[in-house]
């Protein structure tokens, strides 16, 4: 059976009232006080065996619609940019990881869009109630918590930006931070992105891979896909990601002695690395390739690197107020490029075409034997 959250036409029914009424079930949701850790106990996972899916393609739609692919990390840290002619300030992205980790086009929703991922939030919560998520398969509850948690981070900062950096953002009348707002209701129980990640999907799921599925609107954090997860393709899609994060620069450096490490892992260390260093080493192991596998063997104290917090869109969570108009066939567009996005445009095109040349954009096409391909495919791997 397929359930299909009703947001499904929420884009193309878009009310005027729509930004009033998210503030009021917001300031509702946030208010709804701190949830106790048996209020969690609910969601461990209990799997039902029946085979109940739910269908993620409006929030596929969406994210073709919002997100920019960026390419796998060349492992080249990036200079600072020059200054706009005329003045000595540096508008948008400078961080030597700019280009890393894909981007959503942020600076380009318009309150008609963000509203209808309000609502397709609210229908995923209201699910998540009707049906008991925790009877589900586990593939298709980890699939839930990561789209909820992820939806629900690119709709608080849409409607909060411009802000450069999601993680300093203060929300509801207690001025608290976006990863640790209870503004996400479920079933009654208040939660924070941050409770979905530490009180119910890494107490519940010992692959560490789970890591990667959280996207925290944010450069030094996972990349977040262009697809939705699913039942069937959360494996594929972790593996997606952790192999991007794992041979970025943001993922893992080598500097002196010391292998330096994405601050994500701090949080996940208590869950799947206790000692933070053999137990992560073998993990970034699984998914290192040639370079980042020689730091791993050489360097033998594992240290936390600088997180960089920059918002992860095209334009640094900047208004810069100079753009360029955009044209085709001689007709004005819509789309107002402003000189910090445009030669960030230009960057990626050079590092797109350094991947191509190094035959690293090529896909992969898998050519199987007549009658090799059963006709009910075998179910997905799930991720315990």
């Amino acid at each position: 059976m397929k359930l299909r959250p009703s947001a499904m036409t929420a884009m193309a029914v878009l009310m005027a009232t729509a930004a009033p009424a998210i503030a009021q079930v917001e300031q509702a949701s946030i208010a709804a006080g701190i949830a106790a850790d048996a209020d969690f106990e609910r969601f461990t996972p209990r799997p039902s065996g029946a085979s109940t899916q739910l269908d993620y393609s409006f929030y596929d739609e969406a994210l073709e619609f919002m997100v920019l692919r960026m390419g796998q990390s060349t492992r080249d840290g990036m200079g600072r940019p020059d200054p706009n002619l005329g003045t000595r300030r540096v508008f948008g992205h400078d961080s030597r990881y700019r280009l890393e980790g894909n981007r959503v086009v942020f600076s380009f929703l318009e309150d008609e869009a963000l509203a209808p991922l309000f609502e397709y939030r609210q229908d995923l919560e209201r699910i998540a109630a009707e049906i008991d998520i925790a009877t589900l398969p586990r593939n298709e509850q980890l699939a839930f918590w990561m789209n909820l948690h992820n939806v629900a981070v690119i709709e608080q900062i849409g409607r909060n930006y411009p802000s450069a950096s999601p993680s300093r953002m203060k929300l509801g009348p207690d001025k608290t931070s976006l990863d640790t707002t209870r503004f996400i209701n479920v079933g009654g129980v208040a939660m924070s992105p941050r409770d979905i990640r530490t009180r119910i999907v890494f107490p519940n799921w010992n692959d560490p891979d789970v890591i990667y599925g959280f996207f925290r609107g944010e450069i030094g954090g996972p990349s977040i896909q262009r697809r939705a997860f699913t039942g069937t393709n959360v494996d594929e899609l972790l593996d997606v990601s952790a192999r991007e994060f794992v041979n970025s620069l943001r993922g893992v450096e080598g500097y002196g002695k010391n292998l330096l490490v994405s601050a994500i892992y701090e949080e996940a260390a208590p869950f799947y690395f206790p000692q933070m260093g053999a137990d992560l080493k073998a993990h970034l192991s699984t998914h290192a390739e040639d370079v980042v596998s020689g730091l791993i063997a050489e360097k033998p104290e594992v240290k936390v690197n600088q997180y960089i917090d920059t918002v992860a869109d095209l334009a640094g969570g900047e208004r810069e107020m100079n753009f360029f108009n955009v044209e085709s066939d001689g007709m004005m567009q819509s789309a107002r490029i402003t000189p910090s996005i445009a030669r960030m445009l230009r960057e990626r095109a050079d590092k797109m075409e350094k991947l191509r040349k190094e035959g690293l954009l090529q896909g992969r096409v898998i050519i199987l034997p007549p009658g090799s391909v059963p006709e009910t495919p075998p179910p997905a791997p799930e991720v315990e």
